[in-house]
C-alpha cells in the first residue's frame, strides 16, 4: 500500500532522496504533539474510510441483483480487471520506491490502454481513497504533518480538483484525450529532469504562493489523471519546507482531495469503473515487495531515469495511437 516508511538516517539513499528533493525513506521519528485540528482530521479521516468499506462491502453483496460472489468471478474473468492489476502493481511499485508518481504512472498506463481520461483518472482516485487515507493518517500519528500548511493547502487544493473533474467530465473524451497525454508526457519528462537537478533549499518561504500551488496541483492531479505529489511536494520542498514536514502534510491533505475527487466521479462514471478500481487495488496489494526490492538495488537517480522515461515513451505511445 501507499504507507512509506520515513528514514532519517545517515543511508546514501537518505541522502539521495534529499538531494533531489524526493520524500526521505523515514524509519522512525519522535512523535511530535498534534494539534486538535490535526487529530480533529486524522479522525475523520478514519471514520471516512471505515464508512466507505461498509458501503462497499454492502453494495457489492446487497446492491444488485447479481451475488457479490458472481460479481467476483466476472471481474476475475474479466480481461480488464488483469490489465488493471498489472498496472496497479507497477505505480504502486513506484510509488513505494520513490514516495510519488502513482496518479501519472496508473492514468498514462489506463490511456494506452484505451480508458477514456474520465475512466483513467477517476479510477485512480477511487483506488486511491484508502491507501491515501492510510498514508495519511499514520503521518499525522509520528508528527509529519504541519497545521497551517495543511490548512493553506486544503482549501485550494479541494477548489483544484473540482475544477478539475468539472472539466474532465463536461469535455467530450477524444478531445481533451491529447491534451491529457501531452500532459502526462511532460511529467514523465519532469520526473526524467530530477535526476539531473540539485535543487538547494531555500531559507526564505513565501506562504502567499502556497494558495494558487495548491488549486493548480489539484486542478492538474485530477484534470492530468495525476501530479498532485510532485507538483506540490516538489515546490514546496525547493522553496524551502522542511522535507519530512512537507511530505507528511502534503499526503494527508491528498487523502481529503481524493476523497473529493472520488465523490464527483462516484456521482458520473458507470459501473464499468469498478472493475478497473478493483484491478488496481489489487495490484496495489502486491507491490511492496517489489518497491523494496527497488529501493535497495537501484540508486535513486537510476529509478527516477527509469520511471522518467517509463512514463514518457507510454505517454508518446498513447500519442501516436491519436494521431
Amino acid at each position: 500500500m501507499k504507507i512509506r516508511d520515513l528514514d532519517l538516517s545517515e543511508s546514501s539513499i537518505a541522502h539521495e532522496h534529499e538531494a533531489l528533493s524526493l520524500p526521505p525513506l523515514e524509519r522512525q521519528i519522535a512523535e511530535a504533539a498534534t494539534h486538535p485540528i490535526l487529530k480533529t482530521a486524522s479522525y475523520l479521516a478514519i471514520a471516512t474510510l471505515i464508512s466507505l468499506a461498509i458501503f462497499l462491502l454492502y453494495k457489492l453483496f446487497n446492491g444488485h441483483q447479481t451475488s457479490g460472489f458472481d460479481l467476483i468471478k466476472e471481474a476475475i474473468h474479466n480481461p480488464i480487471f488483469w490489465n488493471a492489476v498489472l498496472v496497479g502493481l507497477i505505480a504502486q511499485a513506484i510509488d513505494g520506491a520513490l514516495g510519488m508518481a502513482y496518479g501519472i504512472t496508473s492514468s498514462s498506463f489506463l490511456l494506452a490502454y484505451g480508458a477514456s481520461p474520465a475512466i483513467a483518472t477517476g479510477a485512480t482516485h477511487l483506488a486511491e481513497v484508502f491507501t491515501t487515507g492510510i498514508s495519511g493518517v499514520s503521518h499525522v500519528k509520528l508528527g509529519n504533518v504541519n497545521k497551517k500548511l495543511f490548512l493553506n493547502l486544503l482549501i485550494p487544493g479541494i477548489i483544484g480538483v473540482i475544477l478539475g473533474a468539472y472539466v474532465i467530465t463536461n469535455v467530450d473524451g477524444k478531445a481533451i484525450k491529447p491534451y491529457i497525454s501531452g500532459y502526462l508526457l511532460i511529467m514523465g519528462l519532469y520526473v526524467l529532469s530530477k535526476a539531473f537537478r540539485q535543487i538547494k533549499l531555500k531559507t526564505d518561504i513565501e506562504s502567499a504562493k502556497v494558495a494558487p500551488l495548491a488549486i493548480f496541483g489539484g486542478f492538474m492531479d485530477t484534470a492530468g489523471g495525476g501530479g498532485w505529489g510532485p507538483i506540490v511536494t516538489t515546490s514546496l520542498v525547493g522553496a524551502g519546507h522542511h522535507p519530512r514536514t512537507t511530505i507528511g502534510t502534503v499526503n494527508f491533505a491528498e487523502f481529503f482531495l481524493t476523497v473529493t475527487s472520488a465523490a464527483a466521479f462516484f456521482t458520473l462514471l458507470d459501473g464499468s469503473v469498478w472493475v478497473i478500481v478493483a484491478g488496481l487495488v489489487v495490484g496495489g496489494l502486491f507491490s511492496a515487495p517489489f518497491a523494496a526490492y527497488a529501493t535497495r538495488h537501484f540508486k535513486t537517480k537510476t529509478l527516477l531515469i527509469l520511471v522518467g522515461l517509463l512514463i514518457s515513451c507510454v505517454s508518446i505511445y498513447s500519442l501516436s495511437k491519436l494521431f
